[in-house]
């Protein structure tokens, strides 16, 4: 499980353009990566509604910003033209990637039934690639204002 100090894998991801987007992408950079479950539902559409509202403060800030879930490509871009989301996106679809190497492709149970699913959490990253906070079972609501203060402190 990814924590506070350690390094963010260097695990290639599937933009919904079909490119290749990393973490050796950032380098040099501080950056925000946020894990969700699902697109074009409430929560998700929610907190990327949030990061898009707010993706120009962040970059003020000098901090980018990527969305990641297990979704497809072509369902990530669907995601962004129905709600004019301007957050970058990507899909984790590997079954030994990103999501798995940092811990939050978690077992969850819903009416009894066991699953795997996406633990919703967010990373702030330094320039040097290390997480320097680290959120788990996040709230939507105020979630996003609470990550923008703490990348402006960076």
């Amino acid at each position: 499980m990814t924590d506070i100090g350690d390094t963010i894998p260097d695990i290639a991801l599937t933009a919904p353009n079909g490119s290749s987007v990393s973490a050796a992408d950032y380098a040099g950079k501080a950056w925000v990566l946020y894990f969700y479950p699902k697109d074009d539902t409430s929560g998700c559409t929610k907190e990327a509604q949030e990061f898009s509202a707010h993706l120009a403060e962040f970059e003020a800030a000098g901090v980018s910003v990527l969305g990641v879930s297990k979704d497809p490509p072509k369902k990530h871009q669907k995601f962004i033209e129905k709600y004019g989301l301007t957050v970058p996106l990507a899909s984790d679809a590997e079954s030994d990637g990103l999501a798995e190497a940092m811990g939050v492709w978690i077992e969850k149970s819903m009416y009894g039934k066991k699953y795997m699913g996406m633990d919703r959490s967010t990373f702030l990253i330094s320039k040097d690639g290390k997480v320097v906070r680290a959120w788990r079972k996040v709230k939507v609501a105020g979630h996003v204002a609470d990550v923008l203060a703490a990348a402006r402190a960076l």
